[in-house]
């Protein structure tokens, strides 16, 4: 074992001891699309945790070492690939401009359950015999979906007969779906229930309002699941059509990482991506427009919690704010119990349990958020502690010591983000799909140590107006 490895396990072994490390969605869009790991390879990621760890953590702050080959497939398809034999694993991500964005208020929900039937019949595959084929190779397929993107991921030991077995599944679906009509009723019959359901819950109450209260007209107000009057409404014809528009092999990124050469991830993505439909280039979506004034909605809930979100348009993906901004709200609200909204909340007043605040940067302009949940009778004095917060934030900027707690944690913390390929083939998928720069991994950290006090004040005052948020309460006391 060689000395470089031991100092990354240790260090890794150190951090996590030392910290209340946790996922930060501010940064990537894996909180909205993960999903579970099997037993089966979560003993193969268990036993390979810290290898991985030492490989990417090297002196930290750490240099991050991604070397990403880039190219354009012959379908026209954007390809981003890292070649690592440390394990005999293959993570393949085909994603596509798919999103619940490329929804109509007439039709929402039909973007994600085009991408949900697509894995339930395929190339004359039953649901069963695709899941079947996988499980006999041991891989793992599953789709992907949020506001802008949509896809598929796959998981596959790298040995030619799993690999060819489970590409040939995840080639059929990406490629030749079905949508079967008696599974297109049984799973409108399903999300019609969830959506019911969420009728009913305080916290998809207070979402829904929120992000209407946000965006308004603009798509990004959309449910992704639907409503219950559109997803009625959905036909295999609506399916198919939203398929063949947007789905083309012009708009996909295809991210790969494993223990393949360049040689074979070149025909892999021709694999995967030269029988998508032709398809076009979807125009773009119409520009999101800034709050003009404040709004607060007060909806009445039986819960015993009211539920509380303030927010606005944050940022795109790209912005040159976007690294003030993600430093600056780990102060605020995005560091746990390191943030002022947390400490001011819960530390000094014990008025909710957890108070936090976020950026999640789309394509557009995604949303800026405060949220917490607290006793109802407390809920306009959280809320109005929480808008303090915020003023005094905006108005003089993090301290010089809040600043150096933010920068070391999330520097120490970065290298465990890509300790694992499933966690890389992700930024893969962002850096692609968003035209990050391809050492968006290498200069992460830096950028960060650059970041200044007056330069997070400075991009606070510039994308958040707390004069002019949309407020949401579910659950409150009435207004006198």
């Amino acid at each position: 074992m060689s000395n470089n490895f031991k100092r990354g396990v240790a260090q890794t072994q150190r951090t996590i001891e030392s910290m209340n490390l946790r996922e930060d969605i501010v940064d990537n869009k894996r909180v909205l699309v993960r999903r579970g790991i099997s037993p089966r390879s979560w003993d193969v990621l268990r036993r390979s945790a810290f290898a991985l760890s030492a490989l990417f953590l090297g002196a930290l702050p750490a240099h991050a070492g991604v070397q990403i080959q880039h190219w354009q497939a012959k379908s026209g398809a954007k390809v981003l690939f890292v070649e690592n034999h440390d394990l005999p694993m293959l993570d393949v991500a085909v994603q596509v401009d798919a999103g619940s964005r490329r929804d109509t208020p007439e039709a929402a929900g039909r973007a994600s359950l085009t991408v949900g039937m697509m894995q339930l019949g395929a190339g004359g595959m039953s649901e069963d015999a695709i899941a079947n084929r996988l499980a006999d190779v041991g891989a793992e397929m599953g789709p992907s979906f949020d506001p802008d993107r949509a896809g598929y991921s796959l998981r596959t030991l790298s040995s030619k007969r799993e690999r060819d077995q489970a590409l040939d599944m995840m080639a059929k679906v990406l490629q030749a779906p079905d949508f079967p009509d008696a599974i297109l009723q049984r799973e409108k019959t399903r999300t019609l229930a969830a959506l019911k359901e969420a009728e009913t819950r305080p916290e998809s109450i207070a979402n829904k309002a929120f992000f209407k209260a946000v965006y308004g007209t603009h798509p990004y107000a959309l449910v992704g699941d639907g409503e219950i009057d559109t997803v009625s409404k959905l036909t295999r014809a609506d399916i198919q059509h939203f398929y063949q528009q947007h789905y083309a092999a012009s708009g996909a990124v295809v991210a790969m990482i494993g223990d393949i050469t360049r040689a074979e991830a070149e025909a892999i993505a021709e694999q995967l991506t030269a029988k998508l439909p032709a398809g076009s280039v979807s125009a773009d979506m119409p520009k999101v427009a800034p709050l003009v004034a404040a709004s607060v909605q007060r909806i009445p809930h039986p819960a015993t919690q009211a539920h509380i979100l303030m927010g606005a348009p944050g940022i795109a993906r790209g912005d040159a704010d976007y690294f003030p901004l993600y430093v600056g709200n780990y102060v605020l609200g995005g560091g746990g119990f390191d943030s002022r909204i947390l400490n001011e909340i819960r530390q000094k007043r014990g008025l909710a349990y957890s108070a936090y605040s976020y950026f999640i940067p789309l394509k557009q302009p995604g949303p800026f958020q405060i949220g917490m949940q607290t006793k109802k009778q407390d809920a306009d004095t959280a809320l109005k502690v929480a808008r303090e917060t915020l003023v005094t934030f905006i108005k003089t900027g993090p301290t010089a010591e809040e600043l150096k707690q933010a920068k070391n944690n999330i520097i120490l913390g970065f290298p465990l983000r890509i300790d694992t390929n499933r966690e890389i083939l992700e930024y893969l998928g962002v850096i692609g799909f968003y035209d990050l720069p391809l050492s968006y991994l290498d200069d992460f950290t830096h950028k960060v140590d650059q970041v200044t006090a007056r330069e997070i004040q400075q991009a606070f005052q510039r994308h958040v107006d707390p004069e002019k948020l949309a407020t949401v309460i579910v659950g409150g006391p009435e207004q006198k």
